[in-house]
């Protein structure tokens, strides 16, 4: 009778186990990267605008004789 006990406690301990086990290793799927920001390079630009910016303030200084 007790060898009977045994076993049944040596199974549902292992079931226990193997159950536990087997719950612990689902994953949820990973969470999907945002998108990407939608946007133009505005680097460029910006330089540009700089350029041209000291390039009509260097010829207003220079070329403004007449004050």
């Amino acid at each position: 009778m007790k060898d009977r006990q045994f076993k049944r406690g040596v199974l549902f301990g292992l079931f226990l186990i193997v159950s536990f086990t087997g719950t612990a290793l689902v994953q949820d799927p990973p969470v999907p990267a945002p998108p990407p920001p939608p946007g133009l390079p505005i680097d460029g630009g910006i330089i540009a605008g700089i350029v041209v910016a000291i390039a009509y303030g260097a010829k207003k200084t220079l070329f403004n004789k007449e004050k």
